[in-house]
């Protein structure tokens, strides 16, 4: 199990891997969205926003109205944003959750692609 703070750390590296990869910024430089992120084992939620494709800030808590919804466990969280499991994998596995618009699935399908080439 992975404790908020382990989260918090995985998505700031996140946030710094994304926010340098300029491939991914120009390919999501419309996309404006609030996250959140919840960990069904632990019940601790996350928010992330970004803001033409740049990820401007994550915050324990849900702040806001989001437009995706990710839930997973928490130590799945913590893999998926350290880039140590394929998140396609287990979202297709049905441990990891997505609730947003078709568009938006698809979005974070190709961030995936792009991020997680190898994994």
């Amino acid at each position: 199990m992975a404790t908020s703070a382990e989260i918090m750390e995985a998505l700031a590296d996140y946030q710094n891997q994304c926010n340098n990869n300029n491939r991914l910024r120009r390919m999501q430089r419309d996309w404006t969205k609030r996250i959140h992120f919840i960990t069904e084992d632990t019940g601790d939620a996350f928010t992330m926003e970004i803001i033409k494709g740049e990820i401007i800030w994550n915050r324990e808590g849900r702040e806001g109205t989001p437009d995706v919804i990710v839930t997973a466990r928490s130590e799945d969280m913590c893999d998926m944003f350290w880039g140590d499991l394929n998140p396609a994998q287990k979202y297709l596995d049905g441990e990891i959750r997505v609730k947003a618009s078709q568009e938006d699935v698809q979005r974070i399908d190709a961030i995936t692609m792009i991020i997680w080439p190898d994994v």
